[in-house]
C-alpha cells in the first residue's frame, strides 16, 4: 500500500491554494513513504511541472539508516512521523535552521469491514505549515 496519491494530492492542493512553490518552503516532510513511496510522490508531481525532489523529505526514511539496517524501504507508521517532528524538526525549527516547512503526515483509512472486503484500503493525508515565530 502506498500513500504517495493522497500525499501529492493534498500537497499539490495547498501549493494552489496558497499560490506557492514547493522552494518557498525549507522542507516538505511526508510522514512514512518511505524509499519507494518518495520516489513514486516525485514522479507524480514531476509530471505536473513541480519539483519535490530538492525539499520532500520523508519521516519513515530519515529515521533508519537504510545502508545499516535492513528496512528495506524505509520505516512506516505514526510513530515515523511522530518521532521525527518532535526531534529533528522541531529541534531545527526552535535553532532556526527551518522557518516554513509542510509536514503532511499519512495513513490508511482501516475498518474491520473494508479490510475483510478484500478492496483498496483508502488512504488520507493532513497537511500544517508550520513556521517558527
Amino acid at each position: 500500500m502506498t500513500f504517495s496519491p493522497a500525499a501529492y494530492n493534498t500537497i499539490k492542493q495547498y501549493l494552489a491554494d496558497t499560490e506557492t512553490l514547493p522552494k518557498d518552503y525549507d522542507a516538505i516532510f511526508t510522514g512514512d513513504l518511505g524509499i519507494v513511496g518518495s520516489d513514486l510522490l516525485c514522479k507524480m508531481a514531476d509530471s505536473d511541472g513541480i519539483d519535490l525532489k530538492t525539499v520532500h523529505k520523508d519521516c519513515g526514511v530519515m529515521i533508519f539508516d537504510t545502508k545499516t539496517q535492513d528496512v528495506h524501504s524505509g520505516g512506516s507508521g505514526c510513530g515515523c512521523s511522530a518521532s521525527v517532528l518532535c526531534s529533528h524538526i522541531l529541534n531545527k525549527l526552535n535553532a532556526r535552521e527551518y522557518k516554513n516547512i509542510l509536514f503532511c503526515a499519512t495513513g490508511a483509512l482501516l475498518s474491520p469491514t473494508s479490510s475483510l472486503q478484500g478492496k483498496s484500503i483508502p488512504s488520507i493525508a493532513h497537511l500544517v505549515n508550520i513556521k517558527a515565530d
